[in-house]
């Protein structure tokens, strides 16, 4: 006769067994278990959060909605031969590596995630099922059920690899710490030897492939955690040692590059998506080892400490992440009625970025840690769009964190960082000023266009072409936040030259597979102001486009040349499509002339001089421009851009104004200024103001100007040339700011990275050269300025600032 065990007596008995076998196990390996215990305790703690009343809001009503979600999970629990809830059928009648496998090794990984959600409610108070035995009794019940079925050491993986290296064993493992003393010796052995076989020590052998940056920390995580639930000291030192490749800066593909920039499948800038999964889980990680045997010692960790305000930092204002550099995710909406994914927005994937930096600040010096809790305290009150306290997606652990840095009185909240930060080795650019930022997109043979893939932003053709966003400081925060990337028309982003010519969604294929063929991409900054360049080369177009930016101080000076195509299609300028949302009762001025507020109004502007948008800005068209300028009502869905999105149709109103190059041009060409913030007094006076700018060049081969009374010019060299008084003997990018004190900063760069010397002349007196890099070999001064630059093509696109003092 066999006698039935109940579920308590067989813990007790495996508690008590357990315990004998430490009391009589040699001194170390006790001690050794204690320290999995600890660290145990500790990922327990980062997963549940530390430091808020369970009483208090938005806490207590977080905890109430868990325990609600919770509970309609366990209701709908039904296990089943390939699914463990009805909704999420994992069994894959033809498994391979397709879209609908995909699919199904997703709804696999989210089975997991549920049984996640269900084990917080489980452990966290005020949720209403703290403690619940059934509960418990539901999630033991899932586990064994996904083991039994899909995810064990017998199995062979279909669909997306993330779902079974990095996904599902992520949640299982979480799982396992929270309900640990729930689960026998024999469930916890089984469901590491399952992560053991789908994530063998060879996932992290070679830093290569999907095993870099952001996927790294990911897998690092993955072994970590199987090595705490196991008991395995072997994995826990392989997960950190793991992590070293993450640190270096890099000089191609994925990671940190030394100017900030952050790259992710080869060819993305990824500082807002998949850097943020790499900054949050290395907070995680160091947090969890920190004061162990396996503390992360590596002093290259020092990186990523420094990264926080020169990679995050400048793409982060009023605690938004700009769009510019979170690839495929500015298209993960509203998702379908029937879809696991959270909704996002700039504001929703900023909010967690923000909360990862309170966590790795525990990690850092002093210094930095009182810094950077004052930048977070001033993104938090700033952000009046989308306060991160009521970011329904934002997890209890960073809402602690987050209003444990509110609620410190020590902090003082710090302002916007200012200033101007190119990103040579991601093709993006930051403009920060008191009252505005800006961000620029371009491609060039090292990243491409846009990404695309797992069905999702299936139109982002033209993000890389140029396009130029800007947000106010206490304005327009939600300009692509509130629907604007289903809504907006694709083909004309503000910023961009496109042509016309019809694409098809995920044109140019998936994961960042297209680059132009283009060499001049970018620019030079003295950390202020900046002029960047882009050789533009269109998306499966014959389009070819010269087109240069000018970031001063309360104004982008934009300009185009040599705009040509033969694709029997127009090509247009966006000068700007302005997301007024679903009502757009916005002024629109165009010299002095109120246009009318209907939908749709169009109307060509015919010798334009300056047109201001109420509430957002102003536009400059020096010496007059022909602009086509309109009023739409778009209507679209997420769904239009990814597969997974919701199929609602959406509406939103949108204010353009573009430049009509014609069908084919052969020589198209624009110029115009916008003002971010400016009234329409400031827009008219600009304009009238007929010599605050010169024009030295717009041509195929050389665009530049100077503003006299800021002390600057700047010209892109195509080639090497005549502008105003600089002259190049070679394609490059100079800009030159004068100064009240009689010294000069000039900046030069190499966009192409092909320059093994260059000649530099600029007439003007100069009476010395007072600083200068080592790639300048010789200067000559007196009635003009030579510069002589040796190699510069391993200098990565860098800025090479030289410092005079004017004759």
């Amino acid at each position: 006769m066999t006698t039935r065990w109940s579920r308590r007596g067989f813990l007790t008995a495996s508690t008590a067994t357990a315990l004998a076998l430490t009391l009589s196990a040699p001194a170390g390996a006790a001690a050794e278990a204690d320290e999995f215990a600890t660290l145990r305790a500790k990922w327990r703690t980062l997963l549940l959060g530390e430091g808020f009343s369970p009483t208090a809001e938005p806490f207590k009503s977080r905890l109430a909605e868990l325990g609600s979600t919770a509970s309609q999970l366990q209701s709908s629990m039904a296990p089943a031969a390939g699914s463990l809830w009805p909704d999420l059928v994992y069994a894959d009648p033809e498994p391979d590596t397709d879209q609908e496998s995909y699919g199904y090794s997703g709804n696999m990984a989210a089975s997991y995630y549920r049984l996640l959600t269900l084990a917080q409610a489980y452990c966290q108070p005020g949720t209403g099922l703290t403690g619940n035995a059934s509960l418990r009794t539901a999630v033991l019940t899932g586990l064994d059920h996904l083991h039994a079925e899909v995810y064990n050491a017998t199995r062979t993986r279909y669909g997306n690899w993330y779902s079974w290296q990095i996904g599902a064993p992520q949640a299982l493992l979480d799982v396992c710490v929270l309900m640990y003393s729930s689960l026998t010796a024999t469930q916890l052995a089984q469901y590491c030897a399952a992560v053991d076989h789908f994530v063998p020590d060879s996932a992290v052998a070679n830093y290569t492939g999907t095993s870099t940056g952001a996927n790294r920390v990911d897998l690092c995580r993955v072994l970590a955690l199987r090595g705490i639930v196991g008991g395995s000291s072997a994995k826990v030192a392989l997960a950190r040692d793991a992590l070293s490749p993450v640190f270096p800066y890099v000089t191609s593909g994925d990671g940190l590059y030394s100017d900030g920039s952050f790259v992710q499948h080869t060819t993305v800038p990824y500082t807002g998506s998949y850097g943020s999964v790499l900054l949050g889980g290395l907070g995680m990680l160091f947090a969890l080892l920190n004061g162990s045997s396996w503390a992360v010692t590596d002093a290259k960790r020092q990186i990523v400490f420094d990264a926080v305000e020169n990679a995050w930092a400048p793409f982060l204002y009023n605690g938004l992440v700009m769009d510019s550099v979170s690839g495929r995710a500015i298209s993960r909406g509203v998702a379908a009625s029937d879809s696991k994914r959270i909704q996002q927005d700039d504001h929703l994937r900023g909010h967690p970025i923000l909360a990862s930096i309170v966590l790795l600040g525990q990690g850092a010096s002093a210094t930095e840690n009182t810094r950077w809790r004052g930048l977070v305290k001033g993104w938090i009150q700033r952000d009046y769009y989308s306060p991160p306290m009521s970011n329904p997606s934002l997890g209890l652990t960073n809402l602690a964190r987050l209003k444990s840095v509110l609620d410190d009185t020590t902090i003082t909240p710090l302002a916007e960082p200012t200033g101007h930060r190119l990103f040579p080795n991601m093709a993006r650019a930051t403009h920060r000023r008191p009252g505005w930022a800006a961000s620029l997109s371009m491609a060039d043979r090292r990243i491409t266009y846009y990404e695309t893939g797992n069905g999702e932003n299936l139109r982002g053709w033209h993000t890389g072409s140029g396009m130029l966003s800007w947000w106010g400081d206490t304005f327009a925060n939600g300009q692509y936040s509130d629907a604007f990337w289903p809504t907006v028309d694709p083909y004309r982003l503000p910023g961009t030259t496109a042509s016309r010519k019809v694409l098809a969604d995920a044109a140019g294929g998936d994961w960042g597979a297209s680059l132009p063929d283009v060499h001049w991409v970018g620019g030079a900054t003295d950390g202020q102001r900046a002029a960047i360049g882009q050789y533009l080369k269109g998306l499966q177009s014959t389009l070819l486009a010269k087109k240069s930016w000018f970031f001063l101080d309360d104004t982008v000076v934009c300009l185009g040349a040599g705009i040509r195509s033969t694709d029997g299609t127009a090509v247009e300028t966006t000068v700007e499509n302005r997301n007024l949302g679903p009502t757009g009762n916005t002024s629109f001025t165009v010299d002095g002339t109120t246009k009318p507020l209907a939908y749709p109004w169009s109307e060509t502007l015919t010798g334009a001089r300056w047109a201001h948008i109420g509430g957002h800005g102003g536009y400059v068209f020096p010496g007059g421009a022909t602009v086509k300028a309109l009023r739409e009502a778009r209507d679209g869905r997420w769904s239009d851009i990814n597969r997974g999105g919701s199929t609602a149709v959406i509406n939103r109103k949108y204010l353009t104004m573009y430049v009509d190059h014609g069908t084919d041009p052969t020589a198209g060409s624009y110029a115009y200024l916008l003002m971010p913030g400016a009234t329409a007094a400031q827009t008219q006076a600009r304009a009238a103001a007929t010599g605050w700018l010169t024009v030295l060049a717009n041509t195929n081969d050389q665009q530049g100007v100077a503003v006299p009374s800021l002390g600057f010019t700047a010209v892109n060299f195509w080639f090497g040339g005549t502008a105003g008084n600089l002259v190049a003997s070679d394609p490059c990018c100079v800009m030159i700011s004068e100064r009240s004190d009689g010294t000069a900063v000039i900046c030069v760069s190499d966009p192409m990275r092909m320059r093994t010397g260059l000649t530099l002349t600029w007439n003007r007196a100069v009476a010395s050269v007072t600083s200068k890099p080592a790639t300048v070999t010789s200067a000559t001064t007196g009635s003009s300025l030579r510069l002589t630059f040796g190699d510069l093509s391993g200098t990565a696109g860098a800025t090479q600032r030289i410092t005079v003092r004017l004759g």
